[in-house]
């Protein structure tokens, strides 16, 4: 996956270590680039890698999370710390920390935590012109690229968005997903389909063909529109 955010575990426990790890490969968007308790990789991959994202403990041998943060407190990096001492939570913002999450630390919390720092990373810039958007499926995080997409298509309760690579099932409605699209570059032809409009190879009778050889029905409430457009 294009764009993955470099992500490092640093803890002192090996559970704690192998629970990340697992709940970070349950996230597409992250790159594992390193999982484990040395505190003095972690300062070199610090140095070597910009703009990571660092789950660390606060409570380490050598180096504390707290010395760690702020000798890197001039960088790129973000920093989520995971500790069971809540109480150094307010000493621990003073650095670029996104969250706090207190041990035991469950994946539904995890998963808040990335979401936390993906919506930060998104409104920390609000004049790019950033087109993707990110969605829940399966557990997952996935980030959509609109010109990837092929076709979306409504499932009842569920969508599948058809891309170049993947079809990626989502707890989502049609009327949602399409505020989520670039304004006038999506078609809704059907209440079970959603088209970009440059795919669109031709309109045959109630049907339209996109590249690719795929065919999709237009929906009776749909035709007028579709068809006064071609017009």
């Amino acid at each position: 996956m294009k764009n993955q955010i470099n992500t490092i575990i640093l803890d002192d426990e090996p559970f704690a270590v192998r629970l990340l790890k697992d709940y970070a490969e349950k996230v597409p968007i992250l790159n594992i680039i390193y999982a484990g308790s040395d505190t003095y990789k972690v300062l070199e991959l610090l140095k070597k890698y910009t703009n990571s994202l660092v789950f660390i403990d606060l409570q380490m041998p050598e180096l504390s999370g707290m010395e760690i943060m702020q000798m890197s407190n001039n960088s790129q990096h973000n920093f989520i710390i995971t500790s069971a001492y809540q109480e150094y939570a307010l000493d621990a913002f003073k650095y670029k920390v996104i969250d706090f999450l207190v041990k035991p630390i469950s994946f539904q919390r995890f998963y808040e935590s990335v979401e936390k720092y993906l919506a930060w990373q998104k409104s920390f810039n609000p004049t790019s012109k950033k087109r993707e958007f990110y969605i829940k499926a399966e557990r997952k995080v996935y980030r959509v690229i609109p010109e990837e997409i092929i076709y979306i298509e409504g499932l009842k309760d569920y969508i599948r968005i058809h891309t170049k690579s993947d079809k990626i099932i989502a707890h989502e409605n049609m009327k949602d997903i399409i505020e989520m699209l670039p304004k006038n570059e999506f078609l809704r032809i059907h209440r079970s389909y959603i088209i970009p409009s440059e795919k669109i190879k031709m309109l045959e009778g109630n049907s339209i063909c996109l590249d690719g050889d795929i065919r999709l029905p237009i929906g009776e409430t749909y035709r007028k529109v579709i068809k006064a457009k071609f017009n």
